[in-house]
């Protein structure tokens, strides 16, 4: 069978790296493309060939029409943007994203789970678990007298397109008025464009990794994570395959199959001290440590490219490995030294420091160091020494 060739996007993120790897090694001929002079997927040997790009944030337009040359003088049968800014502004310039190889559904589905205030609103049509929410078209709609702390402030969006640019939101806990007047101060946005106020959810996130063709489901995969950068909740740099939570995948089929959705998805929850899965969010899109998943047998970008081209045969195995253990290095490296200047006791802070320096073993991998393809190592590297160094 012809090999495919396939462009992927947003080459310094650690997913399209997984996605460079996870196809270069199937056969399937990769091109990357970045806004940087070289980049961490460009520099893995399963990259064929490296684009540089205009950068997609600042300068939307001149994305567009750099991609639209690209894609006319070169035969790609699919295209996989693996963030949530290139991938939407690429699914509101072209309506029907088949045409192109995307793997999505029209943007209109896209919004119904990425926009916030319209997942809140499905999940409650669908009668899944969610925090107690209020919306808002913008913050003069707010009456601060009504409200009860600690409370979450989140943007129905996480990145906003205004036309000729990307704003981005973040998701605050409030715990007092003042804290509240000061977001909306140092958060202007809120007082144009719509969020939501929810309740706080004390416990633990949880998520399941989700892949499926026209509305079927596919594939399941789900992850703990073991640290964290920073340390108290954000990025992942050290996580574990675990077995899917039979409740919580069954709020993401119900979710899914009631949007009639296409590609992969992470559906994100919150875990109530009561054991309780709240919906949070979901990411319309690859996650930061899709490569654990194609270590345990998960292999979602090869069998999302095999759908996009009609290859798939639909053999996935039922079960995968569980217990497999995936390290971010670098990021492990930051999120140990924020412990140790960070404001937590001496006890837990050495005990950080001896999980750090003792080897994890067979059943862990590295994510961006791999031997037989170094070269994203080496560039992460570099990049690191720059910043330390402040060039």
């Amino acid at each position: 069978m012809k090999s495919g060739r396939v462009l992927v996007l947003d080459a310094n993120q650690r997913s399209a790296l997984a996605v460079t790897r996870s196809l270069g090694r199937s056969g399937v001929l990769v091109d990357t493309a970045d806004c940087t002079s070289t980049s961490l997927a460009g520099e893995s040997r399963f990259s064929q060939r490296y684009l540089k790009s205009p950068n997609v944030t600042e300068s939307p337009r001149e994305y567009l029409s750099w991609l639209s040359n690209i894609l006319t003088v070169n035969d790609y049968d699919a295209v996989f943007p693996v963030t949530e800014v290139t991938s939407q502004l690429l699914l509101k310039h072209y309506k029907e994203p088949e045409k192109i190889g995307l793997p999505f559904p029209p943007i209109e589905r896209v919004m119904e789970l990425a926009d916030k205030g319209q997942l809140m609103r499905k999940a409650g049509e669908l009668n899944l678990p969610f925090p107690d929410t209020q919306w808002f078209d913008s913050s003069s709609d707010l009456d601060k007298s009504s409200l009860s702390y600690p409370l979450v402030i989140k943007p129905c969006l996480s990145r906003i397109f205004t036309g000729s640019r990307w704003i981005n939101t973040r998701v605050r806990v409030i715990r007092s008025e003042k804290e509240l007047m000061s977001e909306l101060v140092v958060s202007d946005y809120l007082n144009h464009y719509p969020f939501m106020l929810q309740e706080f959810v004390p416990g633990r996130g949880a998520g399941v990794f989700c892949l499926y063709n026209q509305g079927k489901a596919v594939a399941f995969f789900a992850h703990n994570r073991i640290r964290e950068k920073p340390p108290e909740g954000g990025v992942s740099v050290l996580s574990e395959s675990v077995e899917v939570d039979p409740v919580m995948k069954n709020h993401a089929v119900k979710l899914l199959d009631g949007v009639g959705w296409h590609g992969v998805a992470m559906v994100e929850f919150r875990v109530s001290d009561d054991g309780t899965p709240y919906l949070m969010e979901v990411n319309t899109r690859f996650w930061g440590s899709l490569q654990l998943a194609v270590d345990s047998g998960v292999d979602f970008p090869l069998w999302l490219w095999q759908i996009g081209t009609n290859r798939f045969n639909g053999n996935v195995p039922e079960n995968y490995q569980v217990g497999r253990r995936l390290r971010w290095l670098l990021g492990d490296l930051d999120s140990l030294y924020l412990m140790l200047k960070g404001r937590f006791p001496v006890s837990v802070k050495l005990k950080r420091l001896l999980t750090f320096v003792i080897p994890q073993g067979l059943r862990c991998r590295h994510e961006v160091n791999r031997w037989g393809d170094m070269g994203p190592a080496w560039y992460e590297l570099r990049q690191y020494v720059k910043q330390l160094l402040g060039r």
